[in-house]
C-alpha cells in the first residue's frame, strides 16, 4: 500500500511511508474523560493499523498541546481520513504536519537548481 509519497530505501529495499506529526489538544469532552486517554490511544493505534498506517511515537506533553503523535502513512488522503475519524469522536482537535526524513529532504533539495 504505497503511492507516490512513499519512498524506497535503496540500501535495504524497503518501502518507507510518508511521516506526519500531529499536535493534539483535548476538547472539553476529552479532558472530562482524561482517565481514558491511554485507552483512546490504544484504540487510535488499532484504527491506524486498519488503514495501513502506523503510530510510531506518542507523547503526552505539557504546554500548548496535550499530545504529540508521529505517524507513518501511505498518503495524505489516508492520514486525513484517520484524523477526521478520530476528530469526529469529539475528544481531540489536531493540527497535522507532513514531516520529511533526511533522504526525502535531500531529494527535495536536489531539485533546486
Amino acid at each position: 500500500m504505497c503511492d507516490s509519497l512513499c519512498i524506497r530505501n535503496r540500501a535495504k529495499g524497503t518501502i518507507i511511508m510518508a511521516m506526519y506529526v500531529s499536535l493534539i489538544q483535548f476538547t472539553d469532552q476529552g479532558i472530562r474523560n482524561i482517565k481514558d486517554t491511554i485507552k483512546r490511544g490504544d484504540a487510535a493505534m488499532a484504527e491506524a493499523q486498519k488503514l495501513g498506517m502506523e503510530i510510531t511515537e506518542e507523547f503526552w506533553t505539557m504546554g500548548a498541546y496535550d499530545v504529540v503523535v508521529v505517524f507513518d502513512a501511505p498518503n495524505d488522503e489516508t492520514m486525513s481520513a484517520f484524523m477526521l475519524k478520530i476528530g469526529s469522536l469529539g475528544n481531540v482537535k489536531s493540527q497535522t504536519l507532513r514531516a520529511f526524513r533526511r533522504e526525502e529532504m535531500e531529494n527535495i533539495l536536489a531539485k533546486i537548481k
